[in-house]
Parts: structure tokens; C-alpha cells; sequence
């Protein structure tokens, strides 16, 4: 958009009219002054030129009538001009006023520069945006504040606006007073004089730092949503893989002596499927994908319990703090996801002191209101929480570091020495649990992790499920309705509950396992049933089941379920659940539990 000179614009309308009046008044002075000139002359002449006495005396009085009327005439034009004038300026002034109004007020920084670069006018909002006064900036040159990787984009843009006529938006930075950079969307109008040429620009800056961040922000939950949802198909998948691996190796296991020479395999492929079932859980908690099974802690008793192993971890040359505050309010959480967050923490702050340092863990009630809410970009509940800091004085993050800590499999340390899984578990894990996390970190500075998980009830309870101790006791002869979709899974789980004495009954789905309890007259004690299956899942068939058979028990598993499943939770609190891939003892273990449940002991 380009300014011209020969713009009829209202104001250049009314500034015409104003200056046509002006020349008015100034002819209509100049005639008057012409006209007096004249009589004085007159009258002077008259003198030089003898007549009779009463005819000089008639022609002196009509002479002097006449400049005394062309005097009244001259005074009255003279208040008339001065109105005039006054009248002028006042209206200049209250325009100059209300654009003063305007420059002063206008959150977007407007300039002006001419075709060289030079600064012609700079509106105020430039000091309160960019810190600079106005003869900070009339000394220095219009790119001189601009990034050195943006310069270019602007020299291009204000030439291609003066050769053209026509300005366009760009984007870039500008270094504040301060030393940071603010993002600016910029848009030039030349203002082109009568012969069509570029006098000079007029740019209307807007910061967009703001906007910016936010967009970073969207960008980065897209992400690490998109990460999610990949990671927590791929461990779902990988799950079911990884519990045939392990399943058969165990049969095989027990099978083959110690002392033959195959055995050694066998008990590898068993750490190795142990160790990749560790990852895929990883995976699952940074998608907030995994079934946790959460309890009313106290967190200040978490952190006590796993006090001693953390020394053990972090060395001696790290010097552990520990700030619980005495009346610490309940969560409800995984407690061993909790102990996992506290340990990865720990480890990731040991991992930034490799020559010592002090390393703090606190707890506290923390009260989040609507105006701490409103420092997140992300939607934050205000409520009663229970905050866990853990900092450091290590060696702290960059802010492009801080931007991916939380992702899958990026890691800062050297080959070999971290999976990167580790911030992204605590991530998943804590919004899992209903809480937030933040980070605060600078290069040399340290960091520090702080954790808000919701506060629950004082009066809040758990439920704590007595089980077998003994081997022997993971025995039975019930029968077992069996529904996964897995077929390979499905065939080695069977043998699993047979070779415990179990009778089993096996569906490929859940409708194939109503029809089985449809036409099964025997009693059925238990429904072994994946989470997510074709058709119906499995919290439906439960529910289908239990009404027709109401005492029947419950036993979900899944290496995958997903937070939801149309818009409801997949699984009630307290629901049986068995983690994939399992172990023969962790199955039998949890079927048995299921079985023999018959009492509950409330934990304050």
C-alpha cells in the first residue's frame, strides 16, 4: 500500500480549505492596504492643487470621511483575519493533540523513515516495547537494531517497497534494550510525492513475541502428541511380541538343567525381552497410555523410602537435601511410577554435576489461582496440589533444550550412556496423574523440576488386596474365561493357566466369549480379558458378563490402552490389571489375587 501526495483524503481536504482561507485573508489585506494607500494619496494630492475655500473645505471633509471609513474598514478586516486565525490554529492544535492522542496510546509501533534509512519519527510505543528513548533511536539507523539473520529480509523488503509502490508483511526480529530479541510483523506504505518517487516509508510494527511462543507451544504439545500416539502403538504391538518372547523362553527355562549348555541362551533372551519390556513401559507412560494403579500417598513417605537408595545412586560426591513439609497433604498416584519420577530426576540431576554438587528435593502444599494459572500457555486447573521440587546446581539447559527434554529418545548424553526415555516417562507419569510439570534452567545455573500433583481429601482411603506369598499358593482348578485377540498371545497364555491346574475357556474376542458363557452351564470364576479388542473391548464384556454371571472376577491386560475409549474411561479405580508383557509368576500371581480377594484394609 503506498501513500500519494495527491491523496484526497479527508485531512488533507480540510488543510487545503484551511491554507485557501489563508491566501483569502492575505489578498483581501493586501487589497485593503491598497486602498488606504490610495486615499492618503489622494488626499495628499488634493493639497498640491489650489481650489476655493469651500470646495476645498467640502472635498477635505468627504477625503477625511472616506479614510476614516477605509481605517474602520482596515481595523474591522484586521479583528476579522485575527479571529480567523486563531480559529485556524486552534484546530491545528487539537489535531496535533489527537494524533499525539493517537501515536501515544497505539499498542503497534509506527515510523517513519526516509528513502535512505533515516529516521524521521518514532511513536512512543518504541520505548515501551523495545526500551529504547526517542534519541536512541534517532542517532542510530533503522537496521541497526535488527537481528543480523533478519537484516536482509528487511533492506529487501523496504526496497522492493520503494521500487514498486507497494509494501509488504514480514517478519522479524528486533534486539530490545536489554539485549533479548522481540519477534516484530512489520508492514511498509511508501508515501510517493507528486512526480509518483518514494519520499519516504511509513512501517507499522507490532510485537508478536507473544504469539510467537504460543504458536512454539502449540507446535511442541502437537508433537509430542503425535510422539505419543506412535510410541504407544508401537509398545502395544511390541507388547504382545515381546510376552510370547518371554513366555515361551520361561517355559524353556524350566525345562532345561542349569548346567546345559543351552540354558545360558534362554536366560538371555529372558533379560533382553525384561529390558525391552522396560523401554516399551517407558514408552507407555510418556503417552500417558499405561494403566496405572493409584493409591493415597503421602509423598514426604515416598520420598523417605527411596531416600537411601538415591545416596547410593547419586554418589558421594553429591550432596543430597531432602525438605519435606510437616503436614503435607495426600495424593492419589502410582506409587511406584511416583518412585520412578523422584529416581529419573535424581539420575538426570546426578548426570549434570559429573564433578559434585547439592542436589534438593522439597515438598509442599501449593495453592494454584486463576493468576498462577495464567502463566501457562496449556490449560492449568486451579485447585490444591502437592508441589516436589528437585533442583540442581549443575550445569543447566539451553532453551532449545528445554524445548525437547520431554521427547522420546533425545538425550544430551553420549552414545551408549542414556535411552532418553527418562524425562519423557516422568512427563507421561505426571499427566497421567491429573498434574503439571515445569522446568527452569539456564546454562551454569542449575535446574529445577517442579512437580504439582492434585491434592486429595485428608479422609481419603486405599484398598489394599491381600495375595499369595508362597509359590504353591499360585495353584488352582477354576475355570477361566480367556479373551484376547492375539492369537499367538492367546495360545501361550492358555498353557500358561493350564500348567497351573487351570481350566480354560478361549475367545478370540468378546463376542465369541459371551457366546462361550452362553453355552458353558459349568460356573465361570474369572474373566481373563484384553483392554482393547474388535468389537466390543473388554470393560464391556466384563460389564456384559457380570450381569449375567454377577460373581464372577475380573482380570484386564493390556501393553496399551489409551486414556479413553469413546469419550469414557477405559478402566474403574481399583480394577484387577495385568501389565503386558508378563511373566508366568506375574500371571498366575494376579489370577490368584483376583480369585482369593475377599477382604479389603483401609490405609489412611
Amino acid at each position: 500500500m503506498s501513500v500519494s501526495s495527491k491523496t484526497a483524503t479527508p485531512e488533507r481536504v480540510h488543510m487545503r480549505q484551511i491554507e485557501k482561507r489563508e491566501w483569502s485573508l492575505s489578498w483581501a489585506g493586501i487589497a485593503v492596504t491598497l486602498l488606504l494607500t490610495a486615499g492618503l494619496s489622494s488626499f495628499a494630492l488634493g493639497v498640491f492643487h489650489p481650489t476655493s475655500v469651500e470646495t476645498e473645505r467640502i472635498d477635505l471633509v468627504v477625503a477625511v470621511r472616506g479614510l476614516i471609513s477605509l481605517v474602520l474598514v482596515f481595523d474591522l478586516y484586521v479583528v476579522y483575519q485575527q479571529l480567523q486565525i486563531m480559529r485556524m490554529r486552534r484546530r491545528l492544535m487539537e489535531r496535533e493533540e489527537f494524533f499525539q492522542l493517537i501515536s501515544d496510546n497505539v499498542v503497534d509501533m509506527i515510523a517513519v523513515v526516509d528513502s535512505n534509512g533515516k529516521r524521521i519519527y518514532n511513536s512512543p510505543s518504541y520505548h515501551r516495547i523495545l526500551g529504547y528513548s526517542v534519541a536512541e533511536l534517532e542517532s542510530t539507523s533503522s537496521f541497526e537494531q535488527v537481528h543480523p539473520d533478519d537484516r536482509q529480509i528487511v533492506v529487501d523488503a523496504a526496497a522492493d517497497a520503494r521500487k514498486t509502490g507497494v509494501g509488504k508483511r514480514i517478519e522479524y526480529r528486533m534486539r530490545h534494550r536489554d539485549g533479548s530479541w522481540v519477534y516484530l510483523e512489520s508492514t511498509a506504505s511508501p508515501v510517493v510525492n507528486a512526480k509518483g518517487e518514494v519520499e519516504s516509508l511509513v512501517i507499522v510494527n507490532r510485537d508478536i513475541s507473544e504469539r510467537r511462543r504460543l504458536e512454539e507451544q502449540l507446535r511442541q504439545s502437537q508433537k509430542m502428541d503425535a510422539i505419543g500416539r506412535l510410541s504407544g502403538g508401537v509398545a502395544h504391538d511390541f507388547n504382545n511380541l515381546l510376552g510370547v518372547i518371554i513366555g515361551y523362553a520361561e517355559i524353556l527355562q524350566e525345562r532345561i538343567a542349569e548346567t546345559d549348555a543351552m540354558r545360558a541362551p534362554v536366560d538371555q533372551i529372558i533379560k533382553a525381552g525384561s529390558r525391552a519390556s522396560s523401554l516399551t513401559k517407558q514408552l507407555l507412560a510418556f503417552s500417558r497410555q499405561q494403566v496405572l494403579e493409584p493409591k493415597v500417598l503421602v509423598l514426604n513417605a515416598v520420598v523417605s523410602d527411596t531416600e537411601k537408595m538415591l545416596r547410593r545412586l547419586i554418589g558421594e560426591d553429591i550432596e543430597l537435601r531432602t525438605t519435606l513439609e510437616p503436614d503435607l497433604g495426600k495424593i492419589r498416584a502410582d506409587q511406584g511410577q511416583i518412585e520412578q519420577v523422584i529416581m529419573n530426576l535424581v539420575v538426570n540431576a546426578r548426570d549434570a554435576m559429573p564433578d559434585g554438587g547439592k542436589l534438593t528435593i522439597e515438598t509442599r502444599n501449593f495453592e494454584i489461582d486463576e493468576k498462577f494459572a495464567r502463566r501457562y500457555a496449556y490449560p492449568v486447573l486451579p485447585g490444591s496440589y502437592v508441589q516436589l521440587i528437585v533442583s540442581d546446581n549443575g550445569v543447566g539447559m539451553d532453551t532449545a533444550t528445554q524445548q525437547r527434554i520431554f521427547e522420546p529418545f533425545f538425550t544430551t548424553k553420549e552414545k551408549g550412556k542414556g535411552t532418553g526415555l527418562g524425562l519423557s516417562l516422568v512427563y507421561g507419569v505426571v499427566k497421567q496423574s491429573g498434574g503439571y510439570i515445569d522446568v527452569l534452567s539456564a546454562r551454569g545455573k542449575g535446574t529445577t523440576f517442579n512437580i504439582y500433583l492434585p491434592r486429595v481429601g485428608q479422609n481419603a482411603v486405599e484398598t489394599k488386596t491381600i495375595g499369595p506369598d508362597r509359590p504353591e499358593e499360585l495353584r488352582g482348578t477354576e475355570t477361566i474365561l480367556l479373551a484376547e485377540d492375539e492369537d499367538t498371545l492367546r495360545a501361550l497364555t492358555r498353557h500358561l493357566l493350564e500348567l497351573y491346574g487351570y481350566r480354560v475357556l478361549e475367545a478370540c474376542d468378546g463376542n465369541q466369549a459371551l457366546r462361550l458363557s452362553d453355552q458353558s452351564a459349568d460356573e465361570i470364576q474369572l474373566l481373563l480379558t484384553d483392554v482393547v479388542m474388535p468389537g466390543i473391548s473388554g470393560r464391556t464384556l466384563a460389564d456384559q458378563l457380570k450381569q449375567k454371571r454377577p460373581d464372577i472376577k475380573v482380570v484386564f491386560m493390556s501393553g496399551y490402552t489409551g486414556q479413553q475409549v469413546g469419550g469414557k474411561e477405559i478402566l474403574e479405580p481399583g480394577s484387577a490389571f495385568l501389565q503386558k508383557p508378563f511373566t508366568r509368576e506375574g500371571l498366575a500371581r494376579k489370577v490368584r489375587e483376583a480369585l482369593d480377594v475377599s477382604r479389603t484394609a483401609p490405609v489412611s
